[in-house]
């Protein structure tokens, strides 16, 4: 229900998976924690934290997405938090050393372009987009408590002459450098579907093998 009401209300972009959040709340975020996002996107995240009894706070720079992401919470019947504005000004919205598990996902740079605003970093070439990503990145982690974990969920992203950015090597580093180590690192494995109808085209056209994780 959840996906499918998410979806009623979102604007053709990708559906964060509810059942990834739920296990990644349960497994790294102690219970009655506050959730911090930095890339809140859809409903789902916050949603599901809140149906869990977490706290969240999400921000995001789309008044329509957060419209959508209040208007899916109070059909689902649940109360949670998003704020409208780019999260380089989280500090207004969440004190330092107060969040107890990070959990976003964030554009993965321009693939998916979500709106025309010069603030919204997926529409920066990739030199800006990752030097705004790092600012934000090291906003979220002086908001959260000692001892305590961020998950992002990312994948590899192509530039435009079809070469892997090494963009999950890049959103590491950026913690690195706040501090936070990488503790775990976990594949989601999708349904293959028409994957394997594509394979052999993709491949005798580009040399691309299909790929079925993130």
């Amino acid at each position: 229900d959840l996906a499918k009401n998410s979806a009623s209300n979102l604007t053709g972009t990708s559906i964060f998976d509810p059942v990834l959040c739920e296990v990644m709340l349960k497994w790294f975020c102690p219970v009655d924690g506050t959730v911090f996002d930095p890339f809140a996107g859809g409903s789902v995240r916050g949603i599901v934290a809140a149906k869990l009894g977490y706290r969240y706070v999400g921000i995001d720079l789309r008044q329509e997405q957060i419209d959508a992401n209040y208007a899916n919470a109070k059909e689902i019947g649940v109360e949670t938090t998003w704020y409208c504005d780019d999260s380089l000004n989280a500090d207004q919205y969440i004190e330092d050393d107060t969040a107890d598990f990070i959990l976003s996902c964030p554009p993965y740079a321009d693939l998916e372009v979500y709106s025309d605003d010069p603030r919204d970093i997926s529409t920066m070439d990739y030199d800006d987009f990752l030097k705004a990503y790092r600012e934000i990145i090291a906003i979220a982690c002086r908001k959260l408590r000692q001892d305590r974990f961020a998950v992002f969920v990312v994948g590899d992203v192509r530039d435009k002459k079809g070469f892997y950015r090494n963009f999950a090597d890049d959103t590491k580093a950026a913690f690195r450098d706040c501090g936070m180590l990488l503790y775990k690192y976990l594949v989601l494995l999708e349904q293959i579907g028409t994957g394997a109808l594509r394979a052999g085209r993709q491949f005798s056209a580009l040399r691309k093998v299909v790929k079925c994780h993130q």
